[in-house]
Order: structure tokens, then C-alpha cells, then sequence
């Protein structure tokens, strides 16, 4: 099963210096029927206007995973860390038993994340903050695995969880398959482009939630770049 959540559909709230879209439900926008996806709690496409960003505020018992699309973002927490990650790249906070954070547009243009929080299944943690770069060449023509939290997944950012977060970059007519096994919830979103999932079209800034498909064929309708959960 997959069912295409269309970009124009999503929820969403636009206060000036942030233009938000909810695939789920989240802060005003309440809809019962897209309230996780497993594991999966929060899939947010952000718009940050430059100079602007979230204050500090806390977090507990959430795995939140930050996938910036255009611009960079800056992260400081009560913990003492501080990074600024750009586009392409990923950053992840576990927030276990409590961590204050911002998270800050410092650049000239508009920032553009997915931001993604995904139920911890372990908990009473310390929390955790990590970012690194993952160029778009190392997944040109395949999924990679960006933040993961199963052992087997090395030299990858890690999550306390039963999930994995990967992408890929497919140029048109490309395709690449990801097997999600039995059992396991998919949610793809294409950042930019449109792709087909086993012969479904999914455009950009839409939302495809998965089930029941064992291995996913995606091909490039046109140049793409793609972010998915594989979430228990």
C-alpha cells in the first residue's frame, strides 16, 4: 500500500518568518487520521526566513532528525553544543531525559529543512546532539543510510530507535530499490524532483507512506533528491 499525502493537502501554519508544512499532526493542526506512521511522530517541510529561527526550548524523549534542504542551520543546546549545518547534510538530537535547544537561519537566504521526529525506543537517556556532512555524490544512483539505530548500519549518525533515515540522489530515467522488509512503515518525501514508487508517482514535497511492500523501486521521473524513514 501507498498512499500519496499531496504537498498542497498538508496542514500547515505560514507566521512570517517561518513558513511550516505538517505531513502529521502537529502544534494547531490537529487531523486524527495522520497522527504518526509507526514510529514515525512528526514530519515538518520548514521555510526559515533569514536572520530568524526557533528560540531556545526544550525537548524530551523524542529522536529529532534535521535534513537541510537549501541554506544552513545553526544549533545550540544547554549542553554546550553549537554546529551549523548546511544543505545536504544532517544533524540529529537525542532528546532523552532533556535538552534545551535553538536553532537559528544565521544565513542571507531562506533555510529549508525537513525536520523529523521519530519515538525513541529506548529511554531515560542522556541527551545527544551530532551532525556531519553526507555530499550528495556518495548517494548519486542509490539510498544511503544517514541516521540509524540499528548496530549493523556503521559510520552513520545515531538514533535511539528502531529506525533508519536514508537518501539518495537519482538523475532522470535513474531508479534505485530500497528493501524495507515485512512489517516496516516507509515514508518518502522527494526534496526536490518526482519519482515513481513501485509504478506510483510522487512529486515533490509530497508525502508517500508505505506499507506492506517488502522492496521499493523508485525511479526518477526527472532529477531528484530523496528523503525516507523505514520506521518500525
Amino acid at each position: 500500500m501507498i498512499d500519496v499525502r499531496p504537498f498542497a493537502k498538508l496542514g500547515g501554519a505560514n507566521h512570517g518568518w517561518l513558513d511550516a508544512k505538517h505531513h502529521f499532526s502537529f502544534a494547531s493542526y490537529y487531523d486524527p487520521d495522520r497522527m504518526d506512521w509507526g514510529s514515525l511522530r512528526v514530519w515538518n517541510d520548514d521555510a526559515i526566513a533569514p536572520k530568524a529561527g526557533f528560540p531556545a526550548h526544550p525537548h524530551r524523549d523524542m529522536e529529532i532528525i534535521t535534513y537541510v534542504r537549501e541554506g544552513a542551520i545553526t544549533h545550540e543546546d544547554n549542553l554546550g553544543n553549537k554546529g551549523r549545518t548546511e544543505a545536504g547534510d544532517v544533524q540529529v538530537m537525542s532528546a532523552g531525559t532533556g535538552i534545551a535547544h535553538s536553532e537559528y537561519n544565521d544565513e542571507d537566504v531562506t533555510t529549508k529543512i525537513f525536520q523529523i521526529w521519530i519515538e525513541p525506543s529506548r529511554r531515560g537517556e542522556k541527551p545527544a546532539w551530532g551532525a556531519r556532512p553526507f555530499p550528495k555524490g556518495a548517494r548519486s544512483g542509490q539510498f544511503v543510510v544517514l541516521a540509524s539505530g540499528f548496530d549493523d548500519d556503521a559510520d552513520v549518525l545515531p538514533i535511539r530507535t528502531d529506525a533508519r533515515v536514508v537518501g539518495a540522489t537519482l538523475k532522470a530515467g535513474e531508479t534505485a530499490e530500497y528493501a524495507l522488509g515485512a512489517n516496516r512503515r516507509g515514508y518518502l518525501v522527494p526534496a526536490s524532483g518526482a519519482v515513481e514508487v513501485n509504478g506510483q508517482r510522487v512529486n515533490e514535497r509530497d508525502g508517500a507512506a508505505i506499507k506492506d511492500e517488502e522492496t521499493l523501486r523508485v525511479m526518477a521521473i526527472v532529477d531528484s533528491e530523496l528523503v525516507l524513514v523505514d520506521a518500525a
